[in-house]
């Protein structure tokens, strides 16, 4: 992959990285209210449920791209970490962050392949 290619993707991620870091900040959605209406206690029931699927959904690409990230320093970005092939430029500009080729997510997405997160990668490497 060509430098002028590897600084787009870098900047997309990074832009992307800060906006995710910057509503992971905000996390008073989670905050659990009292409320002596039954009504309104199931419905910010639900709004703090779902606050926080979308808090874990958010932390996990944001894992994803600081591996992403890393795969940039580390020379590996656009190599699948399944079948070491290269991963398209199609899928990396609609998924900057992806680990995988296509084939291979497919793979992951069936829990066919046996093989560690992207984000686990990143703590490895962030132990060593």
């Amino acid at each position: 992959m060509q430098k002028a290619e590897l600084a787009k993707y870098k900047a997309m991620l990074e832009a992307k990285r800060d906006e995710l870091a910057r509503g992971q900040r905000n996390r008073a959605d989670i905050a659990i209210e009292k409320t002596p209406d039954l009504l309104e206690e199931v419905q910010l029931t639900a709004d703090r449920e779902l606050a926080i699927r979308n808090l874990h959904r958010e932390s996990g690409l944001l894992r994803s791209i600081r591996a992403a990230l890393a795969r940039i320093a580390d020379g590996t970005y656009g190599i699948c970490l399944n079948c070491e092939q290269e991963i398209k430029p199609k899928r990396l500009d609609a998924v900057p962050w992806a680990a995988y080729c296509v084939q291979c997510q497919e793979l992951a997405d069936r829990q066919e392949l046996d093989h560690k997160e992207p984000s686990e990668l990143v703590t490895d490497a962030e132990a060593a």
